[in-house]
C-alpha cells in the first residue's frame, strides 16, 4: 500500500484503520460485481464524512443512463453533495476500487476531497499516479491525501475478469452470427 501526501497543508479527513479500509473496500467490491452484472464496467465508489458515515454511493451508470458523466465517483459526489448540502468535501474520504480517470480526478480536486483511497491502479487512464497525477499538477488548487493498493489484487481481478468475460461473449456472439 502506498500513501502519497501533497506537500501543502491538508484537511483532516477521518483516520481509518487498515481493518476499516478493508471492510469498506470489501463492501465496494461486492457492489462493483453487481454493477458488472448490469453490464457496466464494475466500478463502485463511496464517500465517508468526518464521522465515518457513508454520505454518498455510486456505481458506474454510463450504459444505463446513456450518460458520459455516469462514473461511480461522480454519482457518489452528486449524492453526497445533496446529503451534505455542500460541494466541498475537505474532511471527507472517497473510496473506489479503481484509480479515478482524469475526469473524475479533476472533479475530486474541484470538490476539495480530503482523501482518496483506491484499490487498483489504472495503467491506461489513471489520473492519480497511474499515467498522470492531476493532484500534483501545478494547476491543482487543492491538496489531498491519496492512498492506493487497498485490496489491490481483488480490485484488479474483478475488472480484468469482467473484460475477459465481455470479450469471450463478444467472440461467441460473432461466431454464432457466422454460422
Amino acid at each position: 500500500m502506498i500513501i502519497l501526501q501533497t506537500p501543502k497543508k491538508l484537511s483532516n479527513p477521518i483516520a481509518l484503520s487498515q481493518k476499516e479500509k478493508i471492510m469498506w473496500m470489501a463492501r465496494l467490491l461486492t457492489k462493483a460485481k453487481l454493477v458488472g452484472e448490469r453490464g457496466e464496467v464494475p466500478i463502485a465508489a463511496l464517500i465517508l464524512d468526518i464521522k465515518g458515515r457513508c454520505i454518498g454511493y455510486g456505481g458506474n451508470r454510463r450504459e444505463a443512463m446513456k450518460d458520459p458523466l455516469g462514473h461511480a465517483e461522480l454519482v457518489a459526489l452528486r449524492q453526497a453533495s445533496w446529503i451534505n448540502n455542500d460541494w466541498r468535501f475537505n474532511d471527507c474520504t472517497l473510496i473506489v476500487n479503481l484509480e479515478p480517470c482524469p475526469m473524475c480526478a479533476g472533479a475530486l480536486i474541484q470538490a476539495r476531497m480530503g482523501k482518496i483511497i483506491y484499490g487498483s491502479e489504472d495503467p491506461k487512464r489513471g489520473a492519480l499516479g497511474g499515467t498522470i497525477n492531476l493532484a500534483e499538477h501545478k494547476s491543482a488548487h487543492h491538496n489531498m491525501i491519496i492512498e492506493r493498493g487497498v485490496m489491490e489484487e481483488e480490485s484488479k481481478k474483478i475488472i480484468v475478469d469482467w473484460f475477459k468475460d465481455k470479450r469471450f461473449l463478444s467472440r461467441k456472439n460473432l461466431l454464432s452470427k457466422l454460422r
